[in-house]
């Protein structure tokens, strides 16, 4: 096995090890942990900020840059979705009709 290899080993179980870590760090104590009220509010808004932070660059660019023209589908697609959501409050339909706007203007059009 080259040195190379072995470095490569090393840094996936150095990165395996801390990834367990992170995650385990609020089951590995026996007490809570005790947190100020200000610090626990912040912390109900986390997964939402982690989606939003992953869906939003995903609908408004394209190869790293601001999405220039609204003939893109994923606008109309996202539209479509979120009024569906906000009349119905449902995940699976909110998915389905966000796709069937999206794949016709993608593939049909060339959106």
């Amino acid at each position: 096995m080259s040195s190379d290899e072995l470095w490569l080993l090393a840094a996936i179980a150095g990165l395996a090890a801390i990834t367990v870590l992170a995650r385990a760090f609020f089951m590995i104590p026996e007490r809570e942990i005790p947190m100020p009220d200000w610090l626990r509010r912040g912390l109900k808004y986390a997964p939402l900020a982690a989606l939003a932070a992953v869906i939003a660059p995903e609908i408004l660019m394209t190869q790293g840059h601001l999405i220039g023209t609204l003939q893109d589908a994923r606008l109309p697609a996202v539209l479509c979705a979120t009024a569906y959501y906000f009349w119905r409050r449902g995940i699976l339909g909110t998915i389905i009709v966000g796709m069937l706007v999206y794949l016709p203007l993608h593939i049909g059009l060339g959106w």
